[in-house]
């Protein structure tokens, strides 16, 4: 279903999805407002691209409700250029064409630092570049709801970098709203203005007794309880909880992400994160303390 403008950029109620007899993911809530940026973090098979794909349009959500805008895009892990196809002929693929159509991709270069490339055939292209103008072809389209699958995975970590710094610069810019999905806790809180983790229900969780939360509590389970509550990702559906809310100054952590969010946080001054660029400023991210 699609959403008014007025409504947020997405929201998911109650979400189920199943693949035969195995739930991937079971009652989900999720809402994306316009102009956020929302990270969704998890283990490799937790449902992030689920998820993503079900907001898409690629996939039926089993049960439950899916309110999205008309339009949205995807930007994923490959380009997927269209090799036969210049690159400004890549980037309005699908608009109609009119006499400005060319005029529309040319600006979506510009805002991405490849005008010059316009002209150029996608295999000449290095992997930054082509993800750059995967980028632009997203933002040419003017969504409402951008969806990132780890686009900069397969990226070297200096292009990485140039390529967080422009999707921050870019989305300060357009104001969509955006879901990321990502394995990079360091990102995903580098970019982000909210981040959630995507994790099994409580009530599945293999830890001692204790350290269970029953099923439908809404109750945060404490980093203090560790590594002995640590969950199998193997075979249970998953849900999304904060995994850091700036608000607050408060964060909910899986053991490893708190070990190296830690070691990250070393890097800088006390108390403070990275600078980050977001809508032609720098703002510093609070790390929360211990």
């Amino acid at each position: 279903m699609n959403l008014p403008t007025t409504q947020p950029a997405a929201m998911v109620v109650e979400v189920t999805k199943s693949f035969g007899d195995r739930k991937v993911l079971e009652a989900l809530d999720l809402t994306v407002a316009q102009g956020e940026f929302v990270a969704l973090l998890g283990a490799s098979g937790s449902g992030k691209t689920t998820l993503l794909r079900i907001l898409a349009g690629l996939e039926v959500a089993s049960r439950g409700e899916v309110l999205v805008p008309e339009v949205r895009t995807v930007v994923y892990q490959e380009p997927r250029l269209v090799a036969s196809m210049r690159v400004w002929r890549n980037v309005v693929i699908g608009l109609p064409r009119n006499e400005s159509t060319r005029e529309r991709a040319v600006s979506a270069l510009r805002e991405v630092g490849l005008e010059a490339q316009a002209d150029s055939w996608p295999g000449t292209l290095s992997g930054g570049e082509a993800q750059r103008v995967a980028l632009a072809r997203a933002l040419v389209r003017e969504p409402q709801l951008l969806l990132l699958d780890e686009p900069f995975a397969a990226l070297d970590a200096l292009t990485r970098l140039r390529m967080q710094s422009l999707v921050a610069e870019l989305c300060g810019r357009h104001h969509p709203g955006v879901l990321l999905v990502t394995h990079d806790v360091e990102e995903a809180i580098l970019l982000a203005d909210r981040v959630l983790v995507l994790r099994i229900p409580r009530s599945r969780w293999t830890g001692p007794s204790s350290c269970r939360v029953p099923a439908g509590s809404e109750a945060r389970h404490s980093t203090s309880c560790g590594t002995s509550c640590w969950p199998s990702w193997e075979s249970s559906p998953a849900s999304a909880e904060p995994l850091w809310d700036p608000r607050a100054n408060r964060c909910l952590l899986w053991p490893h992400h708190l070990a190296r969010l830690v070691a990250h946080e070393r890097m800088f001054a006390p108390g403070r994160g990275p600078a980050v660029g977001r809508g032609g400023h720098q703002r510093r991210r609070r790390w929360p303390r211990s």
